[in-house]
């Protein structure tokens, strides 16, 4: 690899290029891996390349605000973290670095249930390290088939600090990755847990230590339950029809996450920004709505933006930072994006992320 990408990298590809020659064949494929021939990994990414815009001149666009407003807060662009796991596959301080650089730039950061340090911990370091406002902190999470599980969860992310919930709920079961079968990939390394569980011995109502579950069983009833039992707003993540976009609404969440697992677990269906126009139509603008997959330039969440997008969520590239260089990586992630989305808001003549709307799309 070219000494002068790793030195000196200038765009998000450069990022994933320096994950791939640094982490080990195993852990890359991992975090940057899908399922089956991984043809919507693919599409996610090619379709933004399809939709072109127009560009409007002449519109006195110096002065340029890229902040926004979710969930009655303001973070200082529409860009996200999206919920990835296992944060110190990429770098030893796994999600401490990903939460300093995140709450630094004053974004949200959607911390994983499947992460490699815990939610208190994550927490803990975001206030620590947070200066002129407090931490925009998320926790996603799987409903697990034994509701107390679920309620510990919940009671833990309020205690600490934590501003909404996020539901995935594409994943009854595991999806099928070929890359992780053939590297033999199965779990984690010695000395990395998922200490979200690990750490406080949760016990199930069967008496047995607690572990993660996908559980083929969750329906939109257990949505209300969790309503029922959090004050916390509730989103949920893994929209990808209006149909369900609407029984969202209708069972009372929160805000709506239009995502494909970043194609880690249906192969061959397609790219979110594809599906977002008509999820937007229906929802129209009863709840935020984020969109994730694929996102890898500021033009990006430009075109997710005016297709109908609130926020947009990047989970890839933050590994790829965080391998690169912890949390100075991420930060310079982030930086890179929110840099490009500041051209393209000034070359589409946009000076805030209030004017960005479907007239820019041819």
């Amino acid at each position: 690899m070219d000494l002068s990408i790793k030195k000196n990298p200038i765009n998000l590809k450069d990022f994933k290029n320096i994950a791939k020659s640094t982490l080990s064949k195993d852990i890359y494929d991992y975090l940057s891996g899908g399922a089956g021939d991984e043809i919507t990994i693919y599409n996610n990414e090619e379709a933004y390349n399809k939709v072109m815009l127009c560009p409007r001149v002449l519109r006195g666009v110096e002065n340029r605000n890229l902040s926004i407003e979710l969930l009655s807060e303001q973070i200082s662009m529409p860009i996200c973290i999206a919920p990835t796991a296992f944060h110190c596959l990429a770098n030893t301080e796994g999600e401490l670095a990903t939460v300093k650089a995140a709450t630094k730039a004053n974004i949200v950061m959607i911390v994983s249930m499947a992460s490699t340090m815990s939610l208190e911990e994550i927490a803990k370091t975001a206030f620590d390290c947070s200066e002129n406002s407090s931490p925009k902190l998320w926790f996603q999470m799987y409903l697990q088939p034994d509701i107390m599980i679920t309620k510990v969860f919940a009671k833990r992310a309020e205690d600490a600090g934590y501003k909404a919930l996020v539901v995935t709920a594409d994943s009854p079961v595991f999806g099928h990755r070929e890359r992780d079968i053939r590297n033999g990939f199965h779990k984690l390394p010695n000395g990395l847990s998922l200490r979200n569980f690990d750490d406080v011995g949760l016990i199930g109502t069967n008496g047995k230590k607690a572990t993660l579950e996908l559980s083929a069983h969750v329906t939109w009833k257990d949505i209300e339950i969790l309503k029922s039992i959090t004050k916390l707003p509730v989103f949920i993540k893994g929209i990808m029809c209006p149909e369900d976009a609407a029984l969202a609404i209708q069972h009372g969440v929160d805000g709506i996450i239009v995502s494909n697992h970043g194609g880690r677990q249906l192969d061959t269906v397609p790219a979110t920004i594809d599906v977002l126009s008509a999820i937007a139509s229906t929802v129209d603008k009863r709840v935020p709505i984020i969109v994730d997959g694929g996102i890898r330039r500021g033009t990006d969440v430009l075109k997710a933006l005016a297709l109908g997008a609130d926020a947009i969520a990047i989970g890839r590239p933050i590994l790829w930072g965080l391998a690169n260089n912890g949390e100075k990586g991420v930060s310079e992630v982030l930086k890179m994006l929110k840099h490009e989305l500041d051209i393209a808001m000034a070359l589409c003549g946009c000076s805030k992320i209030k004017e960005i709307n479907k007239n820019l799309i041819y």
